[in-house]
């Protein structure tokens, strides 16, 4: 689960900027305050990562670049949903890369690769079609609402939509693989089992 943890990781650091943003701007209403420290918190993650000598992902100075383009665009037009509008881009842009076939079975245990990789394939398209979505949700909410009511709808939905992906995910390839290894004859059923050490009479 690398993979997730490692999407997760850069969307909640772009997310944190825009939070950092949102939470000012409803507290002072002062759009210059809050754009600038937005921003100042987005350079900052990337110096912290400079001064520790980690490795900056393009995903990272991509969101760096948005963080300062979006709070730009705020200053000269005085209008906040640009910062809010940042997020689809990020979420289109891990859309994009999660159309690549098969990209989720190498996160997988061997068994499941061997098992049920068409049914992951699925589930990394599904996992592209949330981030779509989300990125279309976040632009139509961003561009047509109250800054509040993004404040309320959109870290439920994120939440609660990846919620909902991830167990749905989750359930699918297991009971998929189970039901398969049962069909097995008992010779193959072994040998697939055998991959994580589980006893010849159980299953997944």
């Amino acid at each position: 689960m690398k993979h997730f943890f490692t999407a997760a990781k850069l969307l909640a650091l772009d997310l944190a900027s825009t939070l950092v943003f949102l939470v000012l701007f409803l507290l002072t209403h002062n759009t210059a305050l809050s754009v600038g420290i937005g921003i100042a918190f987005g350079v900052t993650q990337i110096g912290i990562q400079i001064v520790r000598r980690r490795r900056i992902d393009t995903m990272e100075w991509l969101s760096l670049f948005l963080v300062v383009t979006a709070g730009t665009a705020t200053l000269l037009t005085n209008d906040p949903r640009f910062v809010l509008f940042k997020p689809s881009v990020i979420y289109a842009i891990v859309g994009v890369v999660m159309l690549k076939r098969g990209w989720l079975n190498r996160y997988l245990p061997e068994i499941a690769q061997t098992v049920v990789p068409d049914v992951a394939v699925m589930v990394g398209y599904a996992w592209a079609a949330l981030m779509f979505t989300s990125a279309a949700v976040n632009a139509f909410v961003a561009l047509t609402c109250e800054i509040t009511t993004w404040a309320v709808v959109m870290p439920i939905f994120g939440i609660v939509s990846k919620l909902v992906v991830f167990v749905g995910g989750f359930a699918a390839i297991r009971l998929t693989a189970r039901r398969r290894i049962r069909a097995m004859p008992e010779a193959q059923r072994e040998a697939v089992l055998a991959l994580e050490g589980a006893p010849a009479a159980a299953t997944p």
